[in-house]
């Protein structure tokens, strides 16, 4: 090799890091424009709440409570005017039934309250939720870009990857006229706290993959964990509502009076059967794929380390995961187990995921731990 040929080889590999830095240099900024608006989105959302509270319906609401609560018992009379005379009527009770399920209770208006102007907030908030997605998916595909292989190679971007696919999933549901926009404020409070973790504890500089991690499998198993966190997040915030919700409405049943902030949230929201019917069903519907995700890891592990299962801490809390959704999903499919023992297992399950990508990162060490905290 001539020293010209080396220097033209020289060069060509510092412009390829030159522009990969570039390219990094380009993801950080917008991954932290993505924040910034998620931070205005997460004010609209607030604005929405605010504005819904004080709207027609929670107030109509409140006059028909006792100090914000229903009261079946010593409901006020009704004064109605029949055929030139004056009828006295009771007013009719709010009949609720503590089975789950079973409750004659009607889903609320949403955040907005019924307000025009709490809408109109909602809908903003929507708006720039669509668009930090967009700066945020653009800032993880400049990721990709930089590192020239797939985004998912330590827990930054893992983590980076994971907000863009559970806000997906929650506009996915949107534009599918799903009764979804309560999960709004949720969402976003916890994706700029995801984001805020992975750009200060967690954000580790563009480098390559391990020779393990070089497969196709990388695209296929990682991708498919990435979707099923997602969905299972959005599961878990059904599940912790609904049993908010479903405590708001044994509280009023047995004559109970909960707070004005509890009635001005609680009575906007979707009924507790609706939370818990909407909770199963995504659950339920992920669950075929962790199960895949799990198969997709033991082949690929067969291919990269010669054996498809090792009890890797990894692999241990995948597995314990794996068995706590059934367990939920049996559960809900039990009599006695329906409802808020079912829900416990769900949120149970959730935090045996969110210990298998935590903890076991951060505190285990396996042959997942790659790339620092990655």
């Amino acid at each position: 090799m001539t020293l010209a040929t080396a220097h033209d080889l020289g060069a060509v590999t510092d412009l390829a890091t030159a522009t990969n830095e570039h390219l990094a240099n380009i993801s950080n900024t917008l991954i932290y424009s993505a924040m910034a608006v998620y931070t205005l989105a997460f004010f609209a959302y607030i604005a929405e709440w605010l504005f819904g509270s004080r709207s027609k319906v929670a107030r109509t609401a409140n006059a028909l409570t006792a100090n914000g609560a229903r009261t079946t018992a010593a409901a006020p009379e009704v004064t109605v005017q029949k055929a030139g005379g004056t009828a006295v009527l009771e007013r009719p009770k709010v009949v609720t039934r503590s089975a789950v399920g079973a409750r004659d209770v009607p889903d609320g208006p949403g955040a907005h309250g019924g307000d025009e102007q709490g809408d109109l907030y909602g809908r903003i908030a929507v708006s720039l939720t669509v668009l930090a997605w967009a700066v945020e998916a653009a800032g993880v595909v400049a990721r990709a870009l930089s590192v020239r292989r797939a985004p998912w190679g330590n827990m930054y971007e893992f983590n980076i990857t994971f907000s863009t696919v559970a806000v997906g999933v929650f506009l996915v549901l949107l534009a599918l006229r799903k009764n979804v926009r309560w999960l709004g404020l949720p969402l976003v409070t916890t994706v700029l706290l995801d984001l805020g973790l992975a750009v200060t504890v967690l954000y580790t500089a563009s480098d390559q993959l391990v020779p393990a991690l070089h497969s196709y499998w990388l695209y296929i198993h990682v991708s498919t964990a990435i979707l099923c966190g997602a969905v299972f997040y959005v599961g878990a915030v059904g599940t912790l509502l609904y049993l908010f919700k479903d405590s708001y409405e044994n509280k009023l049943a047995n004559g109970g009076q909960p707070g004005r902030f509890a009635t001005s949230v609680m009575e906007r929201l979707p009924a507790s059967a609706s939370l818990d019917k909407f909770s199963y069903r995504v659950n339920a519907a992920v669950f075929p794929l962790w199960t895949f995700t799990i198969i997709a890891g033991a082949i690929w592990a067969g291919d990269a380390w010669g054996r498809y299962w090792g009890w890797d801490p990894k692999e241990t809390w995948a597995f314990i995961t794996w068995v706590a959704y059934a367990c939920y999903l049996h559960a809900r499919a039990t009599a006695g187990w329906k409802g808020r023992k079912a829900a416990y297992i769900a949120l149970i399950a959730f935090g045996c995921w969110l210990f298998n990508y935590y903890g076991v990162n951060i505190f285990v060490s396996g042959k997942h731990s790659y790339a620092d905290v990655g």
